[in-house]
């Protein structure tokens, strides 16, 4: 060995190239850094779930909604509006919504949802000289069947809101794709 090493080992009482403890620099920041690391992660998590809570909770059935006197309904269709209790995360609304009621040639009565399938413009019955006994989309020229099938410009039919009858009332359930068209 050179006499060089011999001193350095003298010294410091080491042997070149070997590990050193961990000095007091390292240990505060090691320390620290976990430390805070923790309440950190203590904060974030109760932010968390408060902020995806409303994402786990169980999606409930929606309701069924009374929305007219069955004697009211006819074949031609006719627009009525409802609200809805709605509860989207933490905010509680009641909207109100519309929808196209008639009867089909059978007697069954249908109801569709007024937003066109292009863009989302609300559609009307009968309102455009040129589609006649048509659902007529002013935004973009959509027109749809009275069962709500797209024939022009809309990639898809309009939606269909489960209906159901009970004393003399119609009542209407969470919406769906059509099934009639």
């Amino acid at each position: 060995m050179s006499d060089h090493n011999k001193i350095n080992e003298e010294q410091h009482g080491k042997k070149p190239g070997t590990k050193r403890e961990m000095s007091r620099r390292q240990f505060l920041s090691y320390t620290l850094g976990g430390a805070g690391g923790f309440m950190a992660a203590g904060m974030l998590v109760p932010m968390l779930r408060f902020a995806v809570d409303p994402v786990l909770q169980p999606k409930k059935e929606s309701d069924w909604v009374k929305v007219v006197e069955e004697s009211q309904i006819t074949a031609e269709p006719k627009s009525f509006t409802f609200q809805i209790h709605q509860v989207d995360g933490w905010y509680e609304s009641d909207p109100e919504l519309a929808a196209w009621i008639s009867k089909d040639s059978n007697g069954k009565i249908f109801a569709l949802n007024p937003t066109c399938k292009h863009l989302g413009c609300t559609v009307n019955w009968n309102d455009n000289p040129e589609y006649k006994n048509q659902y007529f989309c002013p935004c973009h020229g959509a027109h749809y069947t009275q069962d709500g099938k797209n024939l022009a410009v809309a990639p898809k039919p309009l939606d269909e809101y489960d209906v159901k009858v009970e004393n003399g009332f119609v009542y209407l359930g969470p919406l769906h794709a059509n099934t009639r068209a």
